[in-house]
């Protein structure tokens, strides 16, 4: 499946890569690391993806507390079934973790790419 978006998407897209959180700079920085190609701030309309690697089909998506009010679960809940309906697994990380269990979310990171069928040769 080719990912990508509107006109509108594709802007949104844009502008979140130059407003990463602080969390998603350094989860990037890891990703960028790995021998498998990871892009950040993916549009797949109607939305825009934090990390994803097409090889593997995962989305690595980091959430920040507000992803647990309001309605935002049944929101996450809804885009997650929309990309599983087109083969994409989603990998939820809290924004937390990053922060303070980097290499337990790297591991487990590395470990749902292998279980995908990509196993890069970095180990943690």
């Amino acid at each position: 499946m080719k990912l990508g978006g509107s006109k509108q998407n594709l802007a949104d897209a844009k502008g979140l890569r130059r407003t990463l959180t602080l969390p998603e700079i350094i989860l990037w920085r890891e990703l960028r690391q790995l021998p498998v190609r990871v892009r950040k701030q993916v549009p797949a309309d109607p939305y825009v993806l934090d990390f994803y690697c097409a090889k593997a089909r995962l989305v690595i998506e980091v959430d920040g507390e507000a992803h647990s009010r309001g309605n935002r679960p049944c929101r996450d809940a809804a885009r997650d079934a929309w990309l599983a309906e087109r083969g994409i697994a989603t990998l939820r990380i809290p924004a937390v973790d990053v922060l303070r269990k980097l290499d337990a979310v790297m591991r487990l990171i590395l470990a749902e790419l292998a279980a995908r069928g990509t196993t890069p040769s970095t180990t943690r």
